[in-house]
């Protein structure tokens, strides 16, 4: 309650422009990345300002969060002589390593295929490829098979219902973000719709970045390999090494 009454009160801040624009806030817009990180979850909390009486219309509102974009190849196997193999490959441009989805009712009521079609807003419009070989007659199938598997593993979610708006001026959310990030910008928008339009949206990022030892070890790992690949096998001794000595202290105890 007090973060809506300070969304409020910068309502009432801000100068007048015509249409319906949205002001909001974000509970954090840093996440560190270190050993002991399990997750996040953010907090999106907002108000609609607008110049005049509230327009006619079912009023929306999306959230849509976006992890860095990165392209896959998709690899389809079958099992021949007894053996699993690779048949088909189709290599997906843009795929982001995160995304979330979260509305205010629901999907059909607030968002039209045209609009998600311009916004590329749902999850299946935010994955783009752009072909596939021309053996291939399922291409679509490949696309269908990264949303599935992300789905299942909670990288890729869709919350109807989730945004609770207020007298049509007020809302609020939150997104889970899992532990396994990576590292990177996500593109957060705010999308205001009204009869499945959008007639106003809004966009910000959520800094996402690895410190302390996991940014040591990442940057170690990038910058000077060797040194890194050397590093790890002295571990690898040295716990082995450690293992078998604790081993034969116990046999002889």
């Amino acid at each position: 309650m007090l973060r809506l009454a300070l969304i409020l009160l910068t309502f009432a801040a801000l100068p007048v422009q015509a249409g319906e624009d949205v002001v909001l806030g974000l509970s954090r817009d840093e996440i560190e990345i270190n050993t002991t990180f399990d997750g996040s979850e953010i907090l999106l909390f907002g108000a609609i300002k607008r110049e005049s009486a509230i327009p006619e219309g079912e009023l929306g509102v999306i959230v849509a969060i976006a992890g860095p974009s990165q392209s896959l190849n998709v690899r389809r196997k079958e099992r021949r002589f007894g053996i699993w193999v690779n048949v088909d490959a189709v290599e997906v441009d843009v795929a982001p390593s995160f995304y979330a989805v979260a509305t205010s009712g629901p999907w059909s009521e607030v968002l039209s295929e045209v609009e998600d079609l311009r916004h590329k807003i749902s999850i299946p419009r935010a994955i783009r490829s752009v072909g596939a070989p021309s053996t291939i007659k399922d291409a679509q199938s490949f696309t269908d098979a990264v949303i599935r598997i992300r789905t299942a593993s909670r990288a890729y979610k869709v919350d109807e219902g989730a945004v609770e708006l207020r007298e049509d001026t007020l809302f609020q959310t939150s997104v889970r973000l899992p532990a396994n990030l990576t590292e990177g910008d996500y593109a957060t928008r705010i999308f205001l719709t009204r009869g499945g339009n959008v007639v106003s949206q809004y966009q910000t990022v959520i800094d996402v970045r690895k410190v302390g030892m996991e940014r040591w070890l990442f940057s170690l790992s990038r910058e000077q390999p060797i040194l890194y690949g050397l590093m790890s096998l002295a571990i690898a001794i040295a716990a082995g090494w450690g293992a078998s000595a604790a081993f034969r202290m116990l046999r002889q105890g």
